[in-house]
């Protein structure tokens, strides 16, 4: 855009000397060149111009003096020779032009210089920028990450106690079973007392069936005294696992929150629909922790979690072994009261003596394939889970993308795995058949057994009866917990 009133010369036109215009010296400064440079067509009020010109000019002038006697027109007007002193001289002239010149160069470049540092600090301010958005990118990168970090160590430490509480919780069913599963034989016991007194004569003594059953009837309450105890102390370990369980899940749902809102601070882009401005945030400080107690947090509720998990552990592994210890109390003292009972019996008639200890080993092999019958069902149940991961386990793996769906050495691993766990399952169940028949048969020969006992003697009635009660005897699946 030219000034109004210039020269339509480009700007970007080489400067080159005159042969016109005389050199002259630079002006002092560009204030007093601005001072005497004035824009065509202004006039200042203190400048002197003659008005005697327009004065004569806008006469009227007679046609008869519009032209001398000769018919040319005058040189110079009379009234205007004296007008003539008082002009501009050519070096004024020349003058002035060069003024006007040098103060354009100068106005020019002050120009240029003012456009290039104005780009320079354009270009210094949007590199700012731009390091400002990727420094802040970058931490809000590491805050993602460190947030995953401890949103994985909480969800570890959630699952495991979720595991261990829910192993805790079927801890204690198992004590409370066992303590409900003891009242029977427990009450077997007491009537196995009751039915003996019956006995007339010189057999109402007090032998050794008698104190195996009072023996037998005290380690029953003990045993129930002790389980009762530990499945007490289980439930108040089961609310602090559930505290620290709340706990955990709160933690885990903030930065489940936080970890949503940083990734969309992070996916903001200078062209998303969603930026705005507001003003004075920046001004605004509602923060309650540094990254040390937002990291120690996190760490003490873990640390609480754990501490909780090995004190529940410590209590499974107590209940664990005093259902141990009160089956193999119960099962030994039982076999003894049987022993007992098979002795006095064995003492009572020699000719009996070998139909009924055909009946105690029957009973101990019925036991002994009952026990095998719970093992093997309790395998095939273990069984059953590893094949359940490693199905599940390749049921994932058929959900890997594109290209991902390879045949690894995982994959014939755990196909492998599955063929080799369902050939044993089935070799298992074929063994439970076979045990289940044998049981069937057992079965069958100590009825037989019983019926020739009842037959020959009438006199072993009350311990053959106390016997016969005796046989529903919990099996030791029962009696540590397993339904």
């Amino acid at each position: 855009m030219e000034f109004l009133g210039t020269t339509q010369l480009a700007s970007y036109r080489s400067t080159r000397k005159s042969c016109l215009f005389p050199d002259l010296a630079p002006t002092s400064t560009t204030k007093d060149t601005y001072q005497s440079y004035c824009l065509p067509g202004y006039r200042p009020l203190s400048s002197w111009r003659p008005g005697l010109l327009r004065n004569v000019v806008s006469l009227p002038v007679s046609p008869e003096k519009q032209f001398s006697s000769s018919g040319r027109l005058p040189t110079v007007l009379p009234e205007l020779r004296s007008s003539l002193h008082a002009r501009y001289s050519t070096r004024d002239w020349h003058h002035a032009n060069m003024v006007q010149l040098k103060g354009s160069e100068t106005s020019r470049y002050c120009a240029g210089r003012m456009n290039a540092d104005s780009m320079r600090l354009m270009q210094d301010k949007d590199q700012l920028t731009y390091q400002m958005q990727e420094e802040s990118k970058r931490n809000l990168r590491e805050r993602i990450s460190n947030i995953d970090f401890w949103r994985s160590e909480l969800i570890y430490e959630l699952e495991h106690l979720l595991k261990e509480t829910q192993a805790l919780e079927t801890a204690k069913k198992r004590l409370e079973c066992v303590v409900d599963e003891m009242q029977g034989p427990l009450k077997i016991a007491l009537e196995c007392l009751y039915h003996r007194e019956n006995r007339k004569g010189i057999d109402l003594v007090h032998d050794d069936v008698e104190k195996s059953l009072m023996k037998e009837v005290d380690v029953f309450k003990d045993c129930q005294e002790v389980l009762t105890k530990l499945a007490q102390n289980i439930s108040q370990q089961l609310g602090i696992n559930r505290d620290a369980q709340h706990a955990l899940e709160q933690d885990l749902s903030d930065k489940n929150s936080a970890h949503v809102i940083d990734e969309k601070c992070f996916d903001l882009r200078n062209t998303s629909d969603s930026i705005s401005f507001y003003h004075g945030v920046e001004k605004v400080d509602g923060t309650v922790s540094v990254p040390a107690t937002w990291a120690k947090f996190s760490q003490d509720n873990i640390r609480c979690s754990q501490h909780a998990r090995a004190n529940s552990v410590k209590l499974r592994e107590d209940a664990e072994a005093a259902l141990e210890n009160t089956s193999e109390e119960m099962w030994n003292q039982f076999i003894s009261t049987n022993l007992a009972f098979n002795k006095r019996i064995a003492e009572v008639a020699d000719a009996k003596n070998k139909l009924q200890a055909q009946l105690a080993k029957i009973l101990q092999e019925i036991l002994q394939t009952e026990d095998t019958i719970m093992l093997l069902e309790r395998s095939i149940k273990a069984k059953e889970y590893p094949l359940k991961v490693a199905q599940t386990r390749l049921e994932g793996r058929t959900k890997r993308p594109n290209i991902e769906l390879c045949r690894d050495a995982p994959q014939y691993q755990l196909v492998t795995e599955v063929y080799t766990i369902d050939d044993t399952l089935q070799t298992l169940k074929q063994r439970l058949q076979e045990a289940h028949d044998t049981l069937q048969m057992l079965v069958l020969n100590k009825s037989k057994l019983e019926h020739g006992i009842s037959v020959k003697a009438n006199s072993f009635f009350i311990d053959k009866k106390c016997m016969d009660m005796r046989k529903v005897f919990p099996s030791t699946p029962r009696l540590i917990g397993y339904t």
